[in-house]
């Protein structure tokens, strides 16, 4: 008889049942050829007694495993190992044991051969291999609970919740289930794609239709798909040297090789960029022409005709990433790119995250419509619609106003929270801390003193209860900024007055 006691290790401190653990285990051994197809097992009393086990626990783990297919009940016999096991592969036996001398028992290999791959929270590794993609390691950011400096998002208390709530439930009151419940258009709800065309046409002079909108969970969907769509391994994807990485994971994903050029207070270098496309073939340029992540800059008017110009002149596609379009805090501020675009060289990204909450996963693309076609083509294989009653409840509440009183409401209170924010760094952190005042946007790009480093202040402020990003990310290979955002929407006054203080604790 096998030594079951020594191959079949049970843990009770496991949230998974006994009769589980011994199913699986058993499968496992017939999996290895350690138990050969139509091997007859203990009974259940034998088995019971040699585990130490309630017989009725031994009974559920056979009958798991007769439900399974692994095992098979003979009438009057017993219970076996099923004739018609699948294939397996027994370990060759150490010349020791092929010479009569008994190997000892290796308790490692035992707890491998019983639970492989298995921790007390499941399995870790697959059991084949997977290439597993270098650029898209990157930390989540997540909003944490107590003050924080984030990278700039907004405050989902001011989110319309009662507005949101009230279309919810009239989505439930009206209209044939079959249809409200049932599949949609790929390219959205057709009330939300309606209503934010016009919304982009008032506010950001886009001439458009709702046929040339595809609404997504968010921007970052709308920069997956166009670059799936538009890049092919080996094309070239050109952004700031100092942008965002989730521009670039996509472009690597898609096979593109990301090339950047330089970056300063007027936004990217149209210049450099000219430069490049002499020198080679340039398939995508990605952008935040209106606040440049993460400095927030505006591009300058001149470089904004220029790049229409070079995308035009080369034939590459523009990614207009307008990320926090409704957040400016002077007079009207600068149209997109889009708006002037007359050749259809731009695709329009865009995200209602940032001005509700972050939980409301819709964005949208505007682009030609038969780009918009395409784009909602491959949508389908990834992502056979969005939230319907979700985007609905939006388009209610564009076409009611409310959702423009909310934006209204939020850019004043964003723009005080700017304002006091500033004053604050001034005149609590000057001699530490460099910035310039946002035009818009909900963060400040602030750069420390040399001396300073922000790795520590950044430990030293998470134990005192402030949460702020360090900078790693926005360094370059070859340069140092020792900068971060610093946002201040997602805060109170209060909150604000309270992170300086923990901030300047952390510094001095």
């Amino acid at each position: 008889m096998l030594p079951y006691k020594s191959l079949i290790r049970l843990d009770k401190t496991l949230p998974t049942p006994i009769f589980v653990q011994l199913s699986e285990q058993l499968r496992q051994l017939i999996r290895t050829g350690t138990l050969s197809a139509g091997q007859r097992l203990p009974g259940t009393r034998q088995l019971a007694g040699l585990l130490d086990l309630h017989r009725q626990t031994v009974v559920a783990a056979y009958d798991e495993g007769l439900a399974q297919g692994w095992l098979e009940s003979r009438s009057g016999s017993g219970t076996y190992v099923a004739a018609h096991s699948p294939d397996v592969w027994p370990r060759p036996l150490p010349d020791s044991a092929e010479q009569g001398v008994e190997e000892p028992i290796d308790q490692q290999q035992i707890d491998s051969l019983a639970r492989p791959g298995l921790s007390a929270h499941g399995l870790v590794w697959p059991g084949y291999a997977f290439a597993a993609g270098a650029h898209l390691t990157r930390p989540v950011l997540t909003n944490t609970g107590g003050l924080r400096l984030d990278d700039g998002f907004p405050d989902a208390r001011l989110a319309p919740m009662d507005e949101l709530s009230r279309a919810y439930r009239s989505y439930f009151r009206w209209g044939d289930p079959q249809q409200h419940f049932g599949y949609g258009d790929t390219k959205g709800h057709p009330l939300l794609r309606e209503q934010l065309a016009q919304h982009l046409a008032e506010t950001r002079g886009l001439r458009i239709t709702p046929d040339n909108v595809l609404i997504t969970r968010g921007s970052i969907m709308g920069l997956h798909l166009s670059c799936q769509v538009l890049l092919r391994p080996g094309d070239v994807f050109v952004m700031g040297e100092s942008s965002w990485a989730g521009a670039a994971m996509n472009a690597r994903q898609a096979g593109a090789t990301v090339l950047t050029v330089p970056a300063d207070q007027h936004g990217l270098d149209v210049t450099a960029l000219a430069q490049l496309c002499e020198q080679r073939p340039v398939r995508m340029v990605y952008v935040t022409p209106h606040h440049h992540y993460p400095t927030t800059v505006t591009l300058r008017a001149d470089r904004r005709v220029r790049l229409l110009q070079l995308a035009e002149r080369w034939g590459f596609a523009i990614v207009e990433d307008d990320y926090d379009y409704d957040f400016h805090y002077l007079s009207r501020p600068i149209l997109p790119l889009a708006s002037a675009d007359r050749r259809g060289m731009v695709v329009y990204v865009g995200s209602l995250t940032k001005s509700i909450a972050p939980a409301f996963r819709v964005g949208y693309v505007v682009a030609p419509t038969a780009l918009i076609d395409e784009l909602a083509r491959l949508r389908r294989i990834i992502d056979r619609q969005g939230d319907t009653m979700l985007e609905f409840a939006i388009g209610q509440l564009l076409r009611n106003g409310d959702l423009k009183r909310h934006f209204r409401k939020a850019l004043r209170t964003y723009h005080a929270r700017r304002d006091q924010f500033c004053d604050l760094l001034t005149d609590q952190l000057a001699d530490a801390v460099q910035f310039s005042k946002p035009d818009g946007g909900l963060a400040v790009w602030a750069t420390f003193r040399e001396d300073i480093d922000l790795v520590g202040v950044a430990e030293r402020a998470g134990k005192l209860g402030l949460t702020l990003a360090n900078g790693l990310s926005h360094d370059l290979p070859d340069r140092r900024f020792n900068s971060t955002r610093l946002g201040f929407a997602s805060s109170t006054e209060a909150e604000l007055a309270q992170s300086v203080l923990l901030l300047k604790k952390a510094l001095y």
